[in-house]
Protein backbone atom coordinates (compact mmCIF):
# COMPACT_ATOMS: atom_id res chain seq x y z
CA UNK A 1 0.00 0.00 0.00
CA UNK A 2 1.48 3.20 -1.23
CA UNK A 3 1.41 6.27 1.34
CA UNK A 4 -0.07 9.18 0.87
CA UNK A 5 2.65 12.31 -0.50
CA UNK A 6 3.55 14.55 1.46
CA UNK A 7 3.45 18.07 -0.27
CA UNK A 8 6.24 20.26 0.95
CA UNK A 9 5.50 23.89 1.00
CA UNK A 10 7.80 26.41 0.15
CA UNK A 11 8.89 30.11 0.59
CA UNK A 12 5.89 32.28 1.26
CA UNK A 13 3.27 29.42 0.78
CA UNK A 14 4.82 27.62 4.02
CA UNK A 15 4.61 30.50 5.81
CA UNK A 16 1.24 31.05 5.08
CA UNK A 17 0.16 27.41 6.27
CA UNK A 18 2.37 27.57 8.97
CA UNK A 19 -0.08 30.46 10.24
CA UNK A 20 -2.71 28.67 9.37
CA UNK A 21 -1.66 25.81 11.54
CA UNK A 22 -0.69 28.09 14.01
CA UNK A 23 -4.08 29.33 14.23
CA UNK A 24 -5.75 26.56 14.66
CA UNK A 25 -3.57 25.13 17.27
CA UNK A 26 -4.24 28.14 19.32
CA UNK A 27 -7.61 27.80 18.64
CA UNK A 28 -7.97 23.90 19.99
CA UNK A 29 -6.28 25.33 23.12
CA UNK A 30 -8.73 27.86 23.75
CA UNK A 31 -11.52 26.20 23.10
CA UNK A 32 -10.24 22.14 25.15
CA UNK A 33 -7.25 23.33 27.37
CA UNK A 34 -8.97 24.82 30.76
CA UNK A 35 -4.64 25.33 31.93
CA UNK A 36 -4.02 27.42 28.81
CA UNK A 37 -7.28 29.26 28.82
CA UNK A 38 -6.54 30.74 32.43
CA UNK A 39 -3.09 31.52 31.23
CA UNK A 40 -3.84 32.89 28.01
CA UNK A 41 -6.51 35.68 29.72
CA UNK A 42 -3.59 36.01 32.09
CA UNK A 43 -0.95 36.75 29.93
CA UNK A 44 -4.03 39.55 27.37
CA UNK A 45 -3.74 41.27 30.50
CA UNK A 46 -0.01 40.81 32.16
CA UNK A 47 1.61 41.61 28.47
CA UNK A 48 -0.36 45.19 28.60
CA UNK A 49 0.88 45.75 32.31
CA UNK A 50 4.13 45.01 31.78
CA UNK A 51 4.26 48.19 30.07
CA UNK A 52 2.87 50.26 32.79
CA UNK A 53 4.90 47.97 35.14
CA UNK A 54 8.60 47.79 33.70
CA UNK A 55 10.65 50.74 34.05
CA UNK A 56 13.11 49.75 31.48
CA UNK A 57 12.74 48.22 28.05
CA UNK A 58 14.75 45.19 29.22
CA UNK A 59 12.40 44.82 32.11
CA UNK A 60 9.54 45.06 29.78
CA UNK A 61 11.19 42.46 27.47
CA UNK A 62 12.01 40.16 29.90
CA UNK A 63 8.08 40.04 31.58
CA UNK A 64 6.47 39.83 28.68
CA UNK A 65 9.03 36.93 27.74
CA UNK A 66 8.75 35.18 30.28
CA UNK A 67 4.32 35.65 30.08
CA UNK A 68 4.92 33.99 26.80
CA UNK A 69 7.01 31.54 27.93
CA UNK A 70 4.60 29.99 30.21
CA UNK A 71 2.47 29.62 27.32
CA UNK A 72 5.04 27.70 25.20
CA UNK A 73 6.06 25.03 27.79
CA UNK A 74 2.05 24.70 28.01
CA UNK A 75 1.84 24.28 24.60
CA UNK A 76 4.54 21.70 24.59
CA UNK A 77 3.25 19.79 27.47
CA UNK A 78 -0.31 19.75 25.69
CA UNK A 79 1.60 18.33 22.69
CA UNK A 80 3.18 15.72 24.59
CA UNK A 81 0.14 14.70 26.44
CA UNK A 82 -2.13 14.31 23.12
CA UNK A 83 0.97 12.57 21.64
CA UNK A 84 0.72 10.23 24.53
CA UNK A 85 -3.03 9.60 24.46
CA UNK A 86 -2.35 8.95 20.80
CA UNK A 87 -0.18 6.22 21.27
CA UNK A 88 -2.83 4.79 23.87
CA UNK A 89 -5.41 5.38 26.58
CA UNK A 90 -4.35 2.68 28.31
CA UNK A 91 -1.93 3.22 31.24
CA UNK A 92 1.63 2.30 30.83
CA UNK A 93 4.36 3.97 33.73
CA UNK A 94 6.43 5.92 31.19
CA UNK A 95 3.43 7.52 29.43
CA UNK A 96 2.65 8.96 33.52
CA UNK A 97 5.88 10.31 33.24
CA UNK A 98 6.14 11.68 30.23
CA UNK A 99 2.87 13.62 31.65
CA UNK A 100 4.56 14.37 34.64
CA UNK A 101 7.56 15.73 33.29
CA UNK A 102 5.90 17.74 30.92
CA UNK A 103 3.54 19.31 34.07
CA UNK A 104 6.88 19.85 35.36
CA UNK A 105 8.31 22.05 32.94
CA UNK A 106 4.93 24.10 33.12
CA UNK A 107 5.54 24.63 37.14
CA UNK A 108 9.35 25.34 36.24
CA UNK A 109 8.25 28.22 33.74
CA UNK A 110 5.31 29.22 36.47
CA UNK A 111 8.39 29.81 38.85
CA UNK A 112 10.89 31.18 36.29
CA UNK A 113 7.46 34.00 35.84
CA UNK A 114 7.30 34.71 39.42
CA UNK A 115 11.04 35.28 39.82
CA UNK A 116 10.71 37.64 36.84
CA UNK A 117 7.65 39.43 37.81
CA UNK A 118 7.50 39.42 41.99
CA UNK A 119 10.65 41.75 42.56
CA UNK A 120 9.34 44.09 39.77
CA UNK A 121 5.41 44.48 41.05
CA UNK A 122 7.22 44.26 44.51
CA UNK A 123 9.18 47.63 43.68
CA UNK A 124 5.91 49.08 41.90
CA UNK A 125 4.10 49.28 45.11
CA UNK A 126 6.18 49.40 47.60
CA UNK A 127 8.10 52.55 45.91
Amino acid sequence: MDEPQVIKRTGVQRLLFTIVNSGKGLAWLLKHEEAFQLEFVLALILIPAAFLIGTTTGEISLMITATLFVLVIETLNTAIEATIDRISHDYHQLSGLAKDLGSLAVTFSLIIWLVIWAPIVWRCFTG
